[in-house]
């Protein structure tokens, strides 16, 4: 089993790397990224906003997210592999050097005040077990919160309604708004049922993490 879950890792990796290859070329400029995020304010910038397509959910932290991940997920959207209207929408006047600046913006934002209790881990033995069988911490480390490559999210304190309608997303037959095109991704969701992937999530977003909101002053 865990010779399968290396190999769907490092199968990720080549995918991802592949994706976004051309756009982690581009340097990213904190400084600009922050005069190009009024799109995303509206909704990553307010504690707790919901978005309701496909489903109600709370829209996820992305401050101190990787920059890298940022890139390829943003790249993603702009390119059709993730189908959602209202991304697909926010990212199709982007370049790759916008996508680079505001991934550059929000990896750094609130990092100073980043404090993750390691300790505060909640044992869920239902949980942990089914983490073990999808492999999640051999691509997004021991803690969820240390992928071990950078195109790969911080998933630990995220959202666990929005982290059960991302993995759903994966599940999701070809659909031109709703789903994710990731292979490796779909091939674990697949092995799930919903109350199981429901039961990961709200785990995950138990966990300490680095991932926040952050309501800048200049917004309020």
């Amino acid at each position: 089993m865990k010779k399968l879950v290396f190999a769907h890792c490092a199968l990720l990796m080549a995918l991802v790397s592949g994706q976004s290859s051309m756009a982690q070329t581009v340097e990213g400029n904190v400084t600009n990224g922050r005069q190009k995020v009024a799109q995303c304010i509206g909704c990553h910038g307010l504690e707790g906003y919901h978005a309701s397509f496909p489903e109600v959910y709370r829209v996820p932290k992305i401050a101190g997210q990787g920059a890298k991940y940022i890139v390829s997920a943003l790249t993603a959207y702009q390119k059709g592999e993730r189908r959602h209207p209202t991304m697909r929408g926010v990212t199709s006047n982007l370049n790759a050097q916008d996508i680079a600046d505001v991934a550059a913006y929000y990896a750094t934002l609130g990092a100073a005040s980043a404090q993750v209790d390691s300790g505060a881990v909640r044992a869920n033995a239902s949980a942990m077990t089914l983490i073990e069988k999808g492999g999640c911490k051999s691509c997004h480390g021991d803690n969820l919160s240390t992928p071990v490559d950078p195109s790969f999210p911080k998933i630990a304190g995220q959202y666990a309604d929005f982290l059960l309608v991302a993995l759903k997303s994966y599940k999701t037959e070809p659909n031109a708004v709703v789903g994710r095109g990731n292979p490796v991704m779909g091939g674990i969701a697949k092995q799930f049922s919903t109350k199981e992937l429901k039961v990961m999530a709200d785990y995950i977003g138990s966990l300490p993490g680095e991932l926040k909101v952050v309501q800048e002053s200049r917004f309020r």
